[in-house]
């Protein structure tokens, strides 16, 4: 099965199974570095977020659960 890769703004991803164009499950392995302040309460807040790596797993379409068939496609534009 190919993984497809994120959309950016030229792309998108399409489900060509049932046509989807806007659901989808997708699961990411992630490693970030993160600055965390407390506050006196307790409230955690992350100040600083560094993504050190980012893999999409799998991508499965949310309508018809299939994840081979999701492709990336280009976007159109709308005016």
């Amino acid at each position: 099965m190919t993984i497809p890769r994120l959309p950016d703004s030229t792309t998108r991803w399409r489900c060509t199974r049932c046509g989807n164009l806007t659901r989808f499950d997708v699961r990411r392995d992630q490693v970030a570095h993160e600055f965390w302040h407390f506050d006196l309460s307790g409230e955690p807040v992350i100040e600083e977020r560094n993504l050190a790596s980012d893999a999409v797993q799998e991508v499965k379409c949310r309508w018809c659960g299939v994840g081979a068939v999701v492709e990336l496609i280009a976007r159109t534009v709308v005016e």
